[in-house]
């Protein structure tokens, strides 16, 4: 006759977690590599609020730069916010760096101000913005209309 062994303990009723936290850790790596990947652009709606004129200092040199639709700049130099006067213009995007380079460094305190025709391309306008700062202009700010 056969004797079974008698067990001291019963069955264990224990899961084991170990496979899960290897797929979890799995899982988090493929997110991690494909999270920067999947980012492309974001769509935002831009607000259409009315703005407050921002103070300024009245011994500040200002000179406002205008972007027309066709590509070409021009400029007024002031002691004030002036769009419609004009002291000089530009055709090309490094003539214009040049001249409004040349404003800048005789006088540091300058503050520069872009405006741009509304049939602008934004390229034309971050172009410009590039091009002055490459030109020494670190105090920029950009000219827009209250809406109607």
């Amino acid at each position: 006759m056969l004797v079974r062994p008698q067990r001291k303990h019963g069955p264990k009723a224990e899961m084991n977690v170990v496979p899960y936290i290897d797929v979890m850790l799995v899982l988090l790596v493929i997110f991690m590599v494909t999270a920067p990947m999947l980012t492309q652009g974001v769509k935002i709606d831009l607000p259409k609020v009315a703005s407050e004129a921002l103070a300024n200092d009245s011994r500040q040199q200002i000179l406002t730069l205008s972007v027309k639709a066709e590509g070409g700049y021009y400029w007024n130099l002031g002691g004030e916010l002036d769009t419609r006067n004009q002291t000089d213009s530009a055709v090309s995007l490094a003539d214009m760096q040049a001249k409004v380079a040349q404003v800048v460094a005789e006088r540091r305190d300058t503050q520069v101000y872009i405006r741009a025709d509304k049939d602008a391309g934004y390229g034309s306008v971050v172009a410009a913005m590039a091009a002055l700062q490459q030109g020494g202009v670190s105090n920029l700010g950009l000219v827009t209309e209250a809406p109607q």
